[in-house]
Protein backbone atom coordinates (compact mmCIF):
# COMPACT_ATOMS: atom_id res chain seq x y z
CA UNK A 1 0.00 0.00 0.00
CA UNK A 2 1.40 3.39 -1.03
CA UNK A 3 -0.19 5.74 1.49
CA UNK A 4 0.58 9.36 2.27
CA UNK A 5 3.10 8.29 4.94
CA UNK A 6 4.82 5.64 2.84
CA UNK A 7 8.55 5.73 3.57
CA UNK A 8 8.02 7.09 7.10
CA UNK A 9 9.23 4.89 9.95
CA UNK A 10 7.54 5.25 13.34
CA UNK A 11 8.95 3.85 16.57
CA UNK A 12 5.99 3.32 18.86
CA UNK A 13 6.75 3.12 22.58
CA UNK A 14 3.09 3.56 23.50
CA UNK A 15 0.63 1.17 25.12
CA UNK A 16 -3.04 1.03 26.07
CA UNK A 17 -5.24 3.26 23.81
CA UNK A 18 -4.27 6.88 22.98
CA UNK A 19 -0.77 6.23 21.61
CA UNK A 20 -1.65 3.00 19.83
CA UNK A 21 -4.65 4.66 18.17
CA UNK A 22 -2.40 7.49 16.94
CA UNK A 23 0.14 5.05 15.48
CA UNK A 24 -2.61 2.84 14.09
CA UNK A 25 -3.71 5.83 11.98
CA UNK A 26 -0.10 6.26 10.87
CA UNK A 27 0.10 2.61 9.82
CA UNK A 28 -3.20 2.99 7.96
CA UNK A 29 -1.64 5.92 6.10
CA UNK A 30 1.29 3.82 4.90
CA UNK A 31 3.91 4.35 7.62
CA UNK A 32 6.09 1.49 8.84
CA UNK A 33 5.14 1.34 12.52
CA UNK A 34 7.46 -0.58 14.83
CA UNK A 35 5.62 -1.32 18.06
CA UNK A 36 8.19 -1.61 20.84
CA UNK A 37 6.87 -3.84 23.61
CA UNK A 38 8.22 -5.20 26.91
CA UNK A 39 8.85 -8.97 27.10
CA UNK A 40 5.38 -9.48 28.60
CA UNK A 41 3.75 -7.41 25.84
CA UNK A 42 1.35 -4.48 25.81
CA UNK A 43 -1.20 -4.84 28.61
CA UNK A 44 -3.99 -4.67 26.01
CA UNK A 45 -2.94 -8.06 24.63
CA UNK A 46 -4.76 -9.65 27.57
CA UNK A 47 -7.94 -7.58 27.42
CA UNK A 48 -11.28 -9.13 26.50
CA UNK A 49 -12.87 -9.89 24.15
CA UNK A 50 -10.61 -12.81 23.26
CA UNK A 51 -10.85 -14.84 20.04
CA UNK A 52 -8.65 -17.88 19.45
CA UNK A 53 -6.43 -16.80 22.34
CA UNK A 54 -5.89 -13.26 20.98
CA UNK A 55 -7.39 -9.98 22.19
CA UNK A 56 -9.71 -8.54 19.55
CA UNK A 57 -9.48 -5.17 21.34
CA UNK A 58 -5.68 -5.18 20.97
CA UNK A 59 -6.05 -6.24 17.35
CA UNK A 60 -8.34 -3.36 16.43
CA UNK A 61 -5.83 -0.88 17.90
CA UNK A 62 -2.66 -2.45 16.51
CA UNK A 63 -3.41 -4.06 13.15
CA UNK A 64 -0.81 -3.34 10.49
CA UNK A 65 2.09 -2.73 12.89
CA UNK A 66 5.28 -4.70 13.47
CA UNK A 67 6.17 -5.88 16.96
CA UNK A 68 9.62 -5.89 18.56
CA UNK A 69 9.82 -7.06 22.17
CA UNK A 70 12.87 -5.70 24.02
CA UNK A 71 13.93 -5.89 27.64
CA UNK A 72 14.60 -2.22 28.37
CA UNK A 73 15.99 -3.14 31.80
CA UNK A 74 18.95 -4.55 29.91
CA UNK A 75 21.68 -2.14 28.67
CA UNK A 76 21.69 -4.01 25.37
CA UNK A 77 17.93 -3.56 25.04
CA UNK A 78 18.26 0.16 25.69
CA UNK A 79 20.99 0.45 23.08
CA UNK A 80 18.90 -1.38 20.47
CA UNK A 81 15.94 0.91 21.13
CA UNK A 82 18.18 3.96 20.69
CA UNK A 83 19.52 2.57 17.43
CA UNK A 84 15.96 2.09 16.17
CA UNK A 85 15.12 5.68 17.15
CA UNK A 86 18.18 6.92 15.28
CA UNK A 87 16.83 5.48 12.02
CA UNK A 88 13.17 6.45 12.62
CA UNK A 89 11.25 9.51 11.49
CA UNK A 90 8.75 9.62 14.34
CA UNK A 91 8.73 8.48 17.97
CA UNK A 92 5.43 8.23 19.87
CA UNK A 93 5.27 7.57 23.61
CA UNK A 94 2.61 7.82 26.31
CA UNK A 95 4.49 7.09 29.51
CA UNK A 96 4.05 9.29 32.55
CA UNK A 97 6.24 12.42 32.17
CA UNK A 98 9.83 11.75 33.23
CA UNK A 99 9.86 8.03 32.42
CA UNK A 100 11.40 8.41 28.96
CA UNK A 101 14.12 10.71 30.33
CA UNK A 102 14.91 8.21 33.08
CA UNK A 103 15.25 5.48 30.45
CA UNK A 104 17.42 7.69 28.26
CA UNK A 105 14.84 7.98 25.46
CA UNK A 106 13.76 11.61 25.92
CA UNK A 107 13.62 14.02 23.00
CA UNK A 108 16.84 15.83 23.92
CA UNK A 109 18.79 12.57 23.95
CA UNK A 110 17.30 11.06 20.79
CA UNK A 111 17.25 14.27 18.74
CA UNK A 112 20.96 14.82 19.47
CA UNK A 113 21.57 11.70 17.38
CA UNK A 114 18.65 12.21 14.98
CA UNK A 115 17.95 15.98 14.54
CA UNK A 116 15.15 15.30 12.05
CA UNK A 117 13.17 13.25 14.57
CA UNK A 118 9.52 14.13 15.18
CA UNK A 119 8.84 13.13 18.78
CA UNK A 120 5.30 13.03 20.17
CA UNK A 121 4.58 12.64 23.90
CA UNK A 122 1.03 11.83 25.00
CA UNK A 123 0.08 12.25 28.66
CA UNK A 124 -2.83 13.17 30.87
CA UNK A 125 -1.89 16.72 31.78
CA UNK A 126 1.16 17.58 29.67
CA UNK A 127 4.87 17.31 30.27
CA UNK A 128 5.26 20.18 32.75
CA UNK A 129 3.34 21.94 35.48
CA UNK A 130 1.84 20.97 38.81
CA UNK A 131 -0.42 18.25 37.37
CA UNK A 132 2.09 16.65 35.00
CA UNK A 133 2.94 13.78 37.34
CA UNK A 134 -0.64 12.85 38.20
CA UNK A 135 -1.85 9.42 37.07
CA UNK A 136 -4.32 9.92 34.26
CA UNK A 137 -6.55 7.50 32.41
CA UNK A 138 -9.35 8.65 30.14
CA UNK A 139 -12.19 8.39 32.73
CA UNK A 140 -10.13 10.46 35.19
CA UNK A 141 -9.44 13.20 32.66
CA UNK A 142 -13.03 13.21 31.42
CA UNK A 143 -14.09 13.84 35.02
CA UNK A 144 -11.45 16.54 35.58
CA UNK A 145 -12.04 18.37 32.29
CA UNK A 146 -15.64 19.43 32.86
CA UNK A 147 -16.96 17.01 30.25
CA UNK A 148 -18.77 14.75 32.74
CA UNK A 149 -20.22 17.64 34.73
CA UNK A 150 -21.55 19.26 31.55
CA UNK A 151 -23.07 15.93 30.48
CA UNK A 152 -24.65 15.51 33.93
CA UNK A 153 -26.26 18.96 33.67
CA UNK A 154 -27.63 18.19 30.20
CA UNK A 155 -29.11 14.92 31.49
CA UNK A 156 -30.66 16.58 34.52
CA UNK A 157 -29.04 13.87 36.63
CA UNK A 158 -27.92 14.11 40.26
CA UNK A 159 -24.54 12.50 39.63
CA UNK A 160 -22.22 12.15 36.62
CA UNK A 161 -23.16 9.42 34.17
CA UNK A 162 -21.39 6.08 34.01
CA UNK A 163 -19.25 5.54 30.93
CA UNK A 164 -16.91 2.99 29.41
CA UNK A 165 -16.21 4.95 26.21
CA UNK A 166 -12.77 6.53 26.43
CA UNK A 167 -13.36 9.72 24.49
CA UNK A 168 -10.19 11.39 25.82
CA UNK A 169 -7.94 8.60 24.55
CA UNK A 170 -9.23 8.49 20.99
CA UNK A 171 -9.57 12.26 20.68
CA UNK A 172 -5.99 12.80 21.87
CA UNK A 173 -4.77 10.04 19.56
CA UNK A 174 -6.30 11.90 16.62
CA UNK A 175 -4.69 15.19 17.69
CA UNK A 176 -1.32 13.47 18.11
CA UNK A 177 -1.66 11.98 14.63
CA UNK A 178 -2.52 15.36 13.11
CA UNK A 179 0.26 17.19 14.94
CA UNK A 180 2.82 14.57 13.93
CA UNK A 181 1.79 14.81 10.27
CA UNK A 182 2.00 18.63 10.45
CA UNK A 183 5.48 18.35 11.97
CA UNK A 184 6.55 16.05 9.13
CA UNK A 185 5.35 18.64 6.61
CA UNK A 186 7.40 21.35 8.31
CA UNK A 187 10.39 19.02 8.51
CA UNK A 188 10.18 18.56 4.74
CA UNK A 189 10.54 22.34 4.38
CA UNK A 190 13.12 23.03 7.07
CA UNK A 191 14.96 19.75 7.65
CA UNK A 192 14.35 20.08 11.39
CA UNK A 193 12.51 17.75 13.72
CA UNK A 194 9.94 18.70 16.33
CA UNK A 195 8.81 17.94 19.85
CA UNK A 196 5.05 17.57 20.38
CA UNK A 197 3.38 17.61 23.80
CA UNK A 198 -0.20 16.23 23.59
CA UNK A 199 -2.37 16.12 26.72
CA UNK A 200 -5.69 14.35 27.22
CA UNK A 201 -6.93 17.24 29.36
CA UNK A 202 -6.17 19.79 26.64
CA UNK A 203 -7.88 17.67 24.00
CA UNK A 204 -11.05 17.36 26.09
CA UNK A 205 -11.23 21.10 26.71
CA UNK A 206 -10.65 21.70 23.02
CA UNK A 207 -13.87 19.87 22.16
CA UNK A 208 -15.97 21.77 24.72
CA UNK A 209 -16.24 24.94 22.63
CA UNK A 210 -19.79 25.85 23.67
CA UNK A 211 -19.13 25.06 27.32
CA UNK A 212 -15.97 27.19 27.32
CA UNK A 213 -17.95 30.06 25.79
CA UNK A 214 -20.87 29.65 28.22
CA UNK A 215 -18.53 29.53 31.23
CA UNK A 216 -17.36 33.02 30.27
CA UNK A 217 -20.74 34.46 29.35
CA UNK A 218 -23.65 32.51 30.88
CA UNK A 219 -26.80 32.41 28.77
CA UNK A 220 -30.27 33.09 30.14
CA UNK A 221 -32.11 30.44 28.13
CA UNK A 222 -31.30 26.72 28.34
CA UNK A 223 -29.52 25.07 25.46
CA UNK A 224 -31.75 22.82 23.27
CA UNK A 225 -31.10 19.21 24.24
CA UNK A 226 -31.45 16.62 21.50
CA UNK A 227 -33.06 13.51 22.90
CA UNK A 228 -34.51 10.20 21.88
CA UNK A 229 -38.06 10.02 20.56
CA UNK A 230 -39.66 6.79 21.82
CA UNK A 231 -41.66 4.67 19.40
CA UNK A 232 -43.49 1.43 20.21
CA UNK A 233 -40.39 -0.67 19.56
CA UNK A 234 -37.33 1.57 19.48
CA UNK A 235 -35.91 5.06 19.50
CA UNK A 236 -35.43 7.76 16.90
CA UNK A 237 -33.24 10.86 16.98
CA UNK A 238 -34.92 13.80 15.23
CA UNK A 239 -33.02 17.08 14.92
CA UNK A 240 -35.21 19.96 13.65
CA UNK A 241 -32.44 22.54 13.81
CA UNK A 242 -33.46 25.02 11.11
CA UNK A 243 -36.86 26.53 10.36
CA UNK A 244 -37.11 24.35 7.25
CA UNK A 245 -36.23 21.23 9.29
CA UNK A 246 -38.97 22.04 11.78
CA UNK A 247 -41.61 22.60 9.11
CA UNK A 248 -40.62 19.41 7.31
CA UNK A 249 -40.87 17.50 10.59
CA UNK A 250 -44.31 18.91 11.42
CA UNK A 251 -45.54 18.03 7.94
CA UNK A 252 -44.04 14.49 8.04
CA UNK A 253 -45.68 13.84 11.41
CA UNK A 254 -49.04 15.06 10.14
CA UNK A 255 -48.87 17.89 12.66
CA UNK A 256 -49.15 21.04 10.56
CA UNK A 257 -50.77 22.63 13.59
CA UNK A 258 -47.33 22.81 15.22
CA UNK A 259 -46.22 25.36 12.64
CA UNK A 260 -48.92 27.78 13.81
CA UNK A 261 -48.32 27.10 17.50
CA UNK A 262 -46.73 30.28 18.96
CA UNK A 263 -44.50 28.11 21.15
CA UNK A 264 -42.76 26.72 18.06
CA UNK A 265 -43.34 29.23 15.25
CA UNK A 266 -39.87 30.77 15.37
CA UNK A 267 -36.38 29.54 16.21
CA UNK A 268 -36.30 31.60 19.40
CA UNK A 269 -39.71 30.30 20.47
CA UNK A 270 -38.68 26.68 19.86
CA UNK A 271 -35.50 27.17 21.87
CA UNK A 272 -37.54 28.50 24.80
CA UNK A 273 -40.05 25.65 24.52
CA UNK A 274 -37.77 22.85 23.39
CA UNK A 275 -38.93 20.31 25.97
CA UNK A 276 -42.53 20.86 24.91
CA UNK A 277 -41.59 20.26 21.27
CA UNK A 278 -39.85 17.00 22.22
CA UNK A 279 -42.96 15.94 24.14
CA UNK A 280 -45.08 16.56 21.04
CA UNK A 281 -42.74 14.28 19.08
CA UNK A 282 -43.05 11.59 21.76
CA UNK A 283 -46.84 11.80 21.60
CA UNK A 284 -46.76 11.44 17.82
CA UNK A 285 -44.50 8.37 17.93
CA UNK A 286 -45.89 6.60 20.99
CA UNK A 287 -48.41 4.38 19.13
CA UNK A 288 -46.29 3.88 15.99
CA UNK A 289 -43.60 1.39 15.08
CA UNK A 290 -40.02 2.46 14.58
CA UNK A 291 -40.34 1.43 10.94
CA UNK A 292 -43.38 3.66 10.41
CA UNK A 293 -41.69 6.65 12.05
CA UNK A 294 -38.55 6.00 10.02
CA UNK A 295 -40.55 6.00 6.77
CA UNK A 296 -42.39 9.21 7.67
CA UNK A 297 -39.24 11.15 8.55
CA UNK A 298 -37.36 9.84 5.51
CA UNK A 299 -40.18 10.76 3.15
CA UNK A 300 -40.33 14.24 4.64
CA UNK A 301 -36.60 14.90 4.25
CA UNK A 302 -36.21 15.42 8.00
CA UNK A 303 -32.77 15.09 9.67
CA UNK A 304 -33.21 11.92 11.74
CA UNK A 305 -31.66 8.55 12.54
CA UNK A 306 -32.63 5.34 14.23
CA UNK A 307 -30.68 4.47 17.34
CA UNK A 308 -28.46 1.52 16.45
CA UNK A 309 -26.03 -0.73 18.26
CA UNK A 310 -22.45 -1.01 17.05
CA UNK A 311 -23.30 -4.53 15.84
CA UNK A 312 -26.16 -3.03 13.79
CA UNK A 313 -23.82 -0.54 12.15
CA UNK A 314 -21.17 -3.16 11.43
CA UNK A 315 -23.78 -5.22 9.56
CA UNK A 316 -25.27 -2.23 7.75
CA UNK A 317 -25.15 -1.43 4.03
CA UNK A 318 -23.58 1.90 4.99
CA UNK A 319 -20.56 0.18 6.57
CA UNK A 320 -20.16 -1.98 3.48
CA UNK A 321 -20.52 0.93 1.04
CA UNK A 322 -18.05 3.09 2.96
CA UNK A 323 -15.61 0.25 3.56
CA UNK A 324 -15.55 0.98 7.28
CA UNK A 325 -13.99 -2.34 8.26
CA UNK A 326 -11.16 -4.54 7.06
CA UNK A 327 -10.78 -8.23 7.80
CA UNK A 328 -7.35 -8.93 9.24
CA UNK A 329 -5.56 -11.99 10.58
CA UNK A 330 -5.06 -12.17 14.35
CA UNK A 331 -3.25 -15.33 15.35
CA UNK A 332 -5.30 -18.24 14.10
CA UNK A 333 -8.48 -16.21 13.65
CA UNK A 334 -9.84 -13.35 11.63
CA UNK A 335 -11.19 -10.13 13.11
CA UNK A 336 -12.76 -7.01 11.67
CA UNK A 337 -10.77 -3.86 12.39
CA UNK A 338 -11.87 -0.31 11.67
CA UNK A 339 -10.44 1.34 8.59
CA UNK A 340 -9.23 4.93 9.02
CA UNK A 341 -12.11 7.40 9.33
CA UNK A 342 -11.05 9.29 6.23
CA UNK A 343 -10.87 8.38 2.56
CA UNK A 344 -7.78 9.15 0.51
CA UNK A 345 -5.54 7.34 -1.93
CA UNK A 346 -3.55 4.55 -0.27
CA UNK A 347 -5.25 4.80 3.13
CA UNK A 348 -6.62 1.65 4.72
CA UNK A 349 -5.88 -1.15 7.13
CA UNK A 350 -3.10 -3.37 5.85
CA UNK A 351 -1.23 -6.37 7.16
CA UNK A 352 -2.22 -8.32 10.24
CA UNK A 353 -2.17 -8.10 14.00
CA UNK A 354 1.41 -8.75 15.11
CA UNK A 355 2.15 -11.44 17.64
CA UNK A 356 4.44 -10.38 20.47
CA UNK A 357 7.96 -9.77 19.17
CA UNK A 358 7.10 -11.33 15.81
CA UNK A 359 9.17 -8.94 13.72
CA UNK A 360 12.11 -8.42 16.07
CA UNK A 361 14.71 -10.68 14.44
CA UNK A 362 13.92 -9.59 10.89
CA UNK A 363 13.82 -5.89 11.80
CA UNK A 364 17.13 -6.00 13.64
CA UNK A 365 18.73 -7.60 10.61
CA UNK A 366 17.04 -5.40 8.00
CA UNK A 367 16.97 -2.05 9.78
CA UNK A 368 20.01 -2.23 12.07
CA UNK A 369 22.18 -4.58 10.02
CA UNK A 370 22.58 -7.16 12.79
CA UNK A 371 23.88 -10.57 11.77
CA UNK A 372 21.75 -13.66 12.32
CA UNK A 373 24.11 -15.02 14.97
CA UNK A 374 24.01 -11.69 16.87
CA UNK A 375 20.21 -11.80 16.83
CA UNK A 376 20.23 -15.39 18.05
CA UNK A 377 22.50 -14.41 20.94
CA UNK A 378 20.26 -11.49 21.90
CA UNK A 379 17.32 -13.87 22.01
CA UNK A 380 19.30 -16.38 24.07
CA UNK A 381 20.14 -13.63 26.57
CA UNK A 382 16.48 -12.55 26.79
CA UNK A 383 17.19 -9.06 25.45
CA UNK A 384 15.08 -9.73 22.35
CA UNK A 385 11.92 -11.74 22.96
CA UNK A 386 9.30 -13.53 20.88
CA UNK A 387 6.04 -15.19 21.82
CA UNK A 388 6.38 -18.95 21.63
Amino acid sequence: MSGALAGIRVLDFSAMVAGPYCTRLMADSGAEVIKLEPPEGDYMRTRAPIRAGQSVYFGVLNAGKQSVALDLKSPKGVELAKELAAVSDVVVENFRPGVMKRLGFDYATLSAVNPKLVYCSISGYGQSGANAGLPAYAPIVQAASGFDVASMAYQGADRPMKSAIFVADYLTGVHAFGASCAALVRRARTGRGEYIDCALMDAMLGMLAYEVAEAQEPVSSPRPLYQATRTKDGFLMVAPISQANFEDMARAAGRDDLKADPRFATSAARAANWDALMQELDRWAADKSLEACDRAMAAGGVPYARYQSVADVMASPYAAERGLFATVQSGGAEIRATNPPYKMRGAGTAGKVPSLGEHGPVLLERVLGRKADEVAQLMKEGVLCQAS
